[in-house]
């Protein structure tokens, strides 16, 4: 088996056990950009315009020309002066990227080669989990549902599935 491969599943276990550790916590992917990580776009007015809340354990989906830009964490100071030196993490792979949020935190991204100057750079503030309300039982129905341990069980697989065909893309752009 090649490192590729190796990589892949070992890739594939950790977010499998993220997100059955997760206990049903339902987890989002947010593309950024209405049309992906490009100079010269508003992402604060992107950001803006959408009432969208970010929750440990959502993933961020950048989509981009790999061979102009890249995506690189980086602290509050380095966002605010375009530094890319000292990055915290490139998350960089092939153009179509994700990244998990795992804490409770502000997180800023950043492309270098001056293009942070253009605007590519976006902050997002993550929030906790909030906690959901105990569901109410509800009198069972002829034809019953899927009960809730099926209904996780196929978003995980569905889930995993899709980070695993977003990096198998990744590897052939």
């Amino acid at each position: 088996m090649g490192d590729l491969a190796r990589k892949g599943i070992v890739g594939l276990m950790i977010i499998v056990v993220v997100m059955i550790g997760m206990d049903g916590a339902e987890c989002k992917l947010h593309k950024v950009g209405a049309r992906g990580w490009i100079p010269n776009y508003n992402y604060t007015e992107w950001l803006n315009q959408r009432d969208e809340h970010f929750y440990v354990g959502d993933w961020l989906y950048f989509v981009f020309d790999k061979h102009y830009f890249n995506v690189l964490e980086v602290n509050k100071t380095s966002y605010d002066s375009c530094n890319d030196q000292g990055f915290i993490n490139n998350i960089t792979r092939g153009g179509r990227d994700v990244v998990q949020l795992t804490e409770p935190r502000p997180y800023y991204f950043l492309s270098s080669g001056g293009y942070c100057w253009g605007g590519m750079k976006v902050a997002i503030y993550v929030e906790q989990i909030p906690p959901t309300p105990a569901p109410s039982p509800t009198p069972a129905k002829s034809g019953s549902s899927l009960s809730s341990t099926t209904t996780t069980l196929m978003k995980t697989i569905l889930s995993t599935a899709f980070y695993v065909a977003l990096v198998w893309s990744s590897f052939f752009n």
